[in-house]
């Protein structure tokens, strides 16, 4: 079995320059889970911090599963993210060396678990946003062109 890409975080990549990825585990509920298989779920906001050798996610919100009636989770509580502790010493130094981001880059299922791609994230100044948009808008010139 394959991945099964559920959400793109879009403007990541336009607010930062990529350096590096990673594959994390979260750490889930049961109905969190579910209500994200169902695409109830949002990482736009997120942002994730090291805090005692520990990952975690901040501000993923997770809307609330329908049928959990008795239930009821913080929809943007923070969520352990699951690397290894050479991953993470690894991350942590780049971090501080280099002034470096931690961003969620894509949020899939592996193997039916929940798997969130995460990436050091060098931000982009001004200047370079603009390049962006300007190779964005030549590249979709040319497909029209090519079609």
């Amino acid at each position: 079995m394959g991945e099964h890409i559920l959400l793109k975080n879009k403007k990541a990549y336009f607010n930062y320059e990529i350096l590096e990825t990673w594959e994390a585990g979260i750490v889930l509920t049961g109905p969190e889970i579910k209500s994200i298989r169902k695409k109830e779920v949002s990482i736009d906001k997120s942002f994730i911090l090291i805090r005692k050798k520990q990952v975690e996610i901040l501000n993923m919100n997770i809307k609330n599963y329908e049928f959990s009636h008795n239930i009821f989770l913080n929809p943007t509580r923070n969520r352990i993210l699951l690397l290894n502790k050479k991953e993470i010493e690894k991350i942590l130094k780049r971090v501080k060396l280099e002034n470096l981001t931690i961003v969620p880059l894509k949020l899939y299922l592996k193997n039916n678990f929940a798997k969130l791609e995460i990436g050091l994230g060098k931000g982009k100044k001004l200047i370079d946003k603009r390049e962006t948009i300007k190779k964005r808008d030549i590249e979709r010139k040319l497909k029209k062109v090519y079609k």
